[in-house]
């Protein structure tokens, strides 16, 4: 299997297979229904979220964050990053293709009002 290192790039193909390799030396294929892998997004969105909670509005970069919180929050984007590449790998739905898709839909139904806008999308 390949891994990934500091200068290579993750795609969702490796992270796929990072998962369901995962499961299987644990035999966990058996819990990984899709409701059950919603439910625990579910549940990893909620820890990403008590970080924020009490904090107000971060800056971009986060500059005034301790070392540790910033891993701390990579973990749990981490988790729920894991979490949905596997909901998806057990839907059969290509993630990559469907994000892809979803971007271009979104451009139609928010098109750009020129260049240099400064509108919301």
């Amino acid at each position: 299997m390949t891994k990934a290192t500091g200068g290579e790039s993750v795609t969702l193909d490796l992270l796929k297979e990072k998962t369901a390799e995962f499961a299987k030396e644990r035999n966990w294929d058996q819990f990984h229904s899709p409701r059950n892998l919603l439910l625990a997004l579910v549940g990893e969105v909620g820890e990403l979220s008590e970080i924020f909670q009490w904090r107000g509005e971060v800056p971009k970069g986060l500059s005034d964050w301790k070392e540790e919180d910033k891993v701390h929050l990579g973990e749990e984007l981490s988790d729920v990053l894991l979490y949905l590449v596997r909901l998806s790998d057990i839907c059969g739905i290509d993630l990559g293709k469907a994000a892809l898709r979803k971007v271009g839909l979104n451009a139609i139904k928010y098109p750009a009002a020129g260049k240099g806008s400064s509108e919301q999308t």
